[in-house]
């Protein structure tokens, strides 16, 4: 990870070309991805918009308005994973705070910019510190005294640049070296064949007591594709240049050079002692070192002063030139490390999603605030009410009649019906609303986190009154329950027993007046068997009536709860869906961005009626 002092996070100056000279394109840090005119944050409204509405066929990167870069487009990896870094950006701005976008914006403008410049050069530093040997190895290279050298320090107050072919002016202006101090290596020609291309600048020392020498250190740092570090016997294990300098460059190995200088002062195997020391030191700094046709940094051994080393070092050099992919080489390192820099803000330990119990038990929740089970009792109460209305007794409907009319105005007695207070529902939504915020949120980064519980929240606002309005409309109707078809058949039974009491009753009352023939056994038995079986057909009637009136109560609490559930849906899981979708979009860009194809813990899985992102 890029520290924050680190020359490749770039200097005030380095994120605008040194404010004197900036690269075509430059808009700094952080404010829209490369190219692009008016970067669109919204995640529908960037998916339905097309790519060439806005920016044609050219490529990401060209900037548009038919511009063709000198540099080519960029192709293949690097290309995919500059545009899932711009995607990226896009997508988390109103997420991530700018400070943490900084560097990522940062590289695409550097990005844009360094394409728009020839790519048939390349600009390699030679950097180090005080009394080192990097301007004496600038002139070797050079084969003329371009950079001056001495026991004065320091000798090199500002940055000199040697070019072997024309057509760098714009990277020159870049790194705003004025053209009194652009040189080239042999005057009247464009030098050595073997270098055609190459761009070298040499700096000041890195260590310097001149605090404005170390700010243009650090500002080109940031803005060459290639550095050669030179150090000496001496202080090659200096702590201020591993710890500010090699160890945050560590990832950009590849474009990178360390040149043990000043070998001549070492006798006999000394020299390939310190080497050993310093490629330990390089590795402990975590930078991989290019031995044995492996990609790394080169290490090895020269003495500007007596030649020694410096051929193989401008054939290497001359080699890696040639090649012109030093500028993508430095590029994707540079956006490896602000994916590295960015990597707490996209993953979390943890698997955070929506699933399927989250749901339910916000569904419960919701169900209990509105008073579903209640409603849903009091609904059977109610059949079973009317149940023993219809199949009850004549003479217990009677006696039900006489308790009305003996107190005019008087109604039947209501079963007590349980009222939510409101205080107390509104808590309960509350609570059903943060406990599902918390368990989507649980394990996502601060951003995604904050960003789901405050869509939560917004989708909170009015929930109450609407789960109130819909409950109101998803209640039981005010007319009776409907009665299942056997009601009529138990009423005309019940009225079979109760004319059975009535006719033994008229029998008994012949028989005492001598209206009938005596015979007290037969009329007490069917006037008996009237009035046992009226109980018995209520009986069972009622036990009959319990498993309906059961299913309709559930049917009521159903309602509700499926009405409650659809309104928590609409307002607060939808809404907390679109997030963890979006945080999944961003897991994928951020997948590019690194290099990887899967990161860890990036699974998704559909949940829910309307398969909305669940875990990640």
């Amino acid at each position: 990870m890029r520290s924050a002092d680190s020359p490749l996070s770039g200097s005030p100056e380095g994120r605008t070309g040194g404010g004197q000279a900036t690269g075509p394109g430059s808009r700094g840090p952080g404010t829209r991805g490369p190219g692009s005119p008016g970067w669109d944050d919204g995640l529908i409204a960037r998916r339905a918009r097309t790519r060439s509405d806005e920016r044609g066929p050219e490529n990401l990167l060209t900037g548009g308005g038919g511009h063709t870069p000198i540099g080519g487009a960029y192709a293949g990896p690097l290309r995919a994973r500059l545009d899932a870094l711009g995607e990226l950006v896009g997508l988390s701005r109103t997420r991530v705070d700018s400070s943490v976008l900084a560097e990522a914006g940062r590289v695409l403008d550097e990005a844009s910019t360094r394409q728009r410049l020839s790519s048939r050069h390349t600009v390699v530093a030679i950097a180090g510190a005080t009394g080192s040997g990097k301007s004496t190895l600038f002139n070797a290279l050079a084969g003329v005294p371009i950079s001056e050298t001495g026991l004065r320090r320091p000798t090199t107050s500002a940055p000199i640049a040697c070019v072997w072919s024309d057509g760098a002016a714009g990277l020159l202006d870049r790194l705003a070296i004025p053209g009194r101090l652009r040189r080239k290596p042999l005057a009247g020609g464009d030098g050595d064949e073997e270098l055609h291309g190459l761009v070298l600048v040499d700096l000041p020392d890195h260590d310097s007591a001149v605090t404005a020498h170390r700010d243009q250190v650090d500002r080109v740092l940031g803005l060459v594709d290639a550095v050669i570090w030179v150090v000496d016997p001496e202080k090659y294990a200096d702590a201020a240049l591993h710890e500010r300098y090699l160890r945050p460059l560590a990832g950009h190995a590849e474009v990178t050079f360390v040149v043990l200088n000043q070998v001549d002062r070492l006798p006999g195997e000394a020299a390939e002692q310190v080497l050993d020391d310093l490629r330990r030191l390089l590795d402990e700094d975590g930078m991989a070192l290019g031995e044995y046709e492996e990609p790394g940094a080169t290490v090895l051994a020269v003495s500007a002063l007596g030649g020694q080393g410096v051929g193989e070092l401008r054939e290497l050099l001359g080699r890696f030139v040639q090649e012109r992919t030093a500028a993508e080489r430095r590029l994707a390192a540079d956006v490896a490390a602000a994916a590295g820099r960015l990597r707490p803000a996209y993953l979390a330990d943890g698997r955070p999603g929506l699933g399927e119990e989250a749901r339910e038990q916000f569904a419960d929740r919701l169900a209990r605030a509105v008073g579903a089970v209640a409603a849903g009792e009091a609904a059977e109460r109610e059949w079973r009410r009317n149940a023993g209305r219809a199949c009850g007794t004549p003479w217990l409907r009677l006696w039900r009649w006489y308790e009305r009319t003996r107190t005019p105005g008087a109604e039947p007695p209501q079963e007590p019906q349980v009222v939510e207070e409101e205080a107390t529902a509104r808590q309960r939504v509350e609570q059903a609303v943060r406990a599902v915020a918390d368990e989507a949120s649980d394990g996502l980064p601060a951003p995604w986190a904050h960003a789901v519980r405050e869509a939560a929240v917004r989708g909170a606002e009015g929930l109450p009154e609407a789960l109130d309005d819909l409950a109101g409309s998803a209640a039981a109707p005010s007319t009776r329950p409907p009665r299942p078809a056997w009601w009529p058949a138990a009423v005309l039974v019940q009225a079979g027993m109760t004319l059975l009491q009535i006719f033994g009753a008229l029998w008994l009352l012949g028989q005492i007046f001598g209206v009938v023939p005596p015979g007290l056994l037969p009329p007490a038995m069917v006037m008996l068997a009237g009035i046992v079986g009226g109980p018995v057909v209520e009986w069972a009637c009622a036990a009959a009536a319990r498993g309906p009136a059961r299913r309709y109560g559930q049917d009521v609490e159903r309602r509700l709860r499926e009405t409650a559930a659809g309104c928590g849906r609409a307002k607060v899981l939808d809404p907390i869906s679109a997030e963890l979708m979006r945080y999944r979009e961003v897991r994928e860009q951020f997948a590019t961005v690194s290099g990887t194809e899967q990161l860890p813990g990036n699974t998704l899985t559909g949940r829910g009626a309307h398969g909305h992102a669940a875990r990640l």
